[in-house]
């Protein structure tokens, strides 16, 4: 029997809520929205009754399950009504999940678009080829931890160097290692990964286009990046 610090009551509580949590979770169309609002948009249940291959109004039934369990939000917005992750907490959750399952099958060859696969966002943190490159430099010298669930006093000062300013408040995990799906290594999440996605983009050595995952390494940051993580 599991042994726990909480009272009996707070005990049965958590109980209750992880299996109301995981019988949220407990669908294949589901999991395929909550992968699609992976990408940080927002999105309404017409789109992700396409993603998931359902009926409108079998996708507003698991979108109502997703919503009693705290896993999506809804927004309203005109006469539209869209939904995303409840939060970053979340985000890491489906992450985690996702490379939990990966080794659990043969992973299978990926048919995703050559531009997809080379840089993209993943929630609010850069994905694809460019940013597992990206996490091996940091690795190599010695900016993160071994397993990438912490920054090191010299990745910390890395960060300061490029002027990357990371929330000292922030209540997610300054960072971790997220499974990129498409290259089956590692690349950076938590806060740091977002910090260096705001900075990259601020410094015009990636674009976005506003509705679109995929990104854009511009002619200078390509120079930068190879610069400062030999990509």
């Amino acid at each position: 029997m599991l042994k726990t610090s909480l009272s009996p009551d707070n005990s049965a509580a958590l109980e209750r809520a992880m299996a109301a949590v995981a019988a949220a979770m407990a669908d294949p169309s589901r999991v395929k929205m909550l992968c699609a609002l992976m990408d940080g948009r927002a999105w309404t249940a017409t789109e992700l009754s396409a993603v998931a291959d359902v009926a409108p109004s079998t996708a507003s039934g698991h979108l109502t399950r997703l919503v009693e369990g705290t896993l999506i939000s809804c927004l309203s917005q005109g006469r539209h009504r869209y939904y995303r992750l409840a939060g970053h907490d979340v985000a890491e959750m489906v992450e985690q999940m996702m490379g939990l399952s990966w080794g659990r099958i043969t992973p299978p060859e990926t048919t995703a678009p050559e531009s997809m696969r080379h840089a993209r966002t993943c929630y609010d943190h850069l994905a694809g080829t460019v940013a597992v490159q990206i996490y091996d430099a940091m690795q190599a010298q010695g900016w993160l931890v071994a397993d990438g669930s912490a920054l090191t006093v010299c990745g910390r000062e890395g960060f300061l160097q490029l002027g990357i300013a990371m929330n000292s408040r922030a209540r997610r995990k300054a960072c971790c290692a997220c499974l990129d799906w498409s290259e089956r290594r590692f690349h950076l999440g938590g806060e740091a990964g977002a910090a260096l996605l705001v900075h990259l983009e601020n410094k015009g050595w990636i674009q976005r286009e506003v509705g679109f995952r995929e990104v854009t390494v511009t002619a200078s940051g390509k120079a930068a990046l190879h610069k400062h993580f030999h990509c």
